[in-house]
């Protein structure tokens, strides 16, 4: 396979997988607050939710997981002067990051699939947002490679969780209000 195809499956994995990351962390908030309600609709809701779950965690998530770190590295092969590049270090440290995150999604789904948790639904609202930051970091990392300020594109992600975290806030101050 040529780069142009590696690169193709590779971004087209990424994206599969922040899908999955994106929702079953929604999975799990519903999931959360399922567990809060009276029966039957407790049993009812955490009985299906833990089957979307279910399925998207092993036919979408992880597989696509898999395939990113096949296609990643398999990048890296056919482009290894890529490995010189401090750009490359910050953005393999994210995909790292990336990695740990996806583990911890995994115990909270297993910890959800039991009908535990100790997370709120507010937690994981704002867990949620982590991989949004990871992916911002990634993205802009990738396309502006060396030519990033990395003074100004630091402050802008952290500009960035500021204002996903207070949105998080807002919007569970407008939920509380609306019931």
């Amino acid at each position: 396979m040529d780069y142009l195809n590696v690169k193709a499956l590779h971004i087209i994995f990424v994206v599969t997988w922040f899908a999955g990351l994106f929702y079953i962390v929604r999975l799990f908030i519903y999931q959360t607050e399922a567990l809060e309600k009276e029966e039957p609709e407790r049993s009812i809701l955490s009985a299906q939710l833990g089957i979307m779950s279910k399925r998207l965690w092993y036919a979408i998530t992880w597989p696509s997981a898999v395939l990113t770190m096949i296609f990643g590295p398999w990048l890296l092969v056919i482009q290894s002067s890529w490995l010189k590049m401090p750009f490359m270090h910050i953005k393999l440290t994210f995909v790292l990051l990336l990695m740990v995150y996806h583990i911890i999604c995994h115990w909270l789904f297993k910890k959800l699939q039991k009908g535990e948790t100790k997370w709120t639904s507010n937690q994981l609202r704002m867990w949620n947002e982590v991989a949004t930051l990871i992916l911002v970091a990634v993205v802009f990392l990738i396309v502006l490679k060396n030519s990033l300020s990395w003074i100004w594109g630091t402050i802008g992600i952290f500009a960035f969780a500021i204002i996903l975290m207070l949105s998080i806030k807002i919007y569970k101050r407008l939920r509380e209000k609306a019931s």
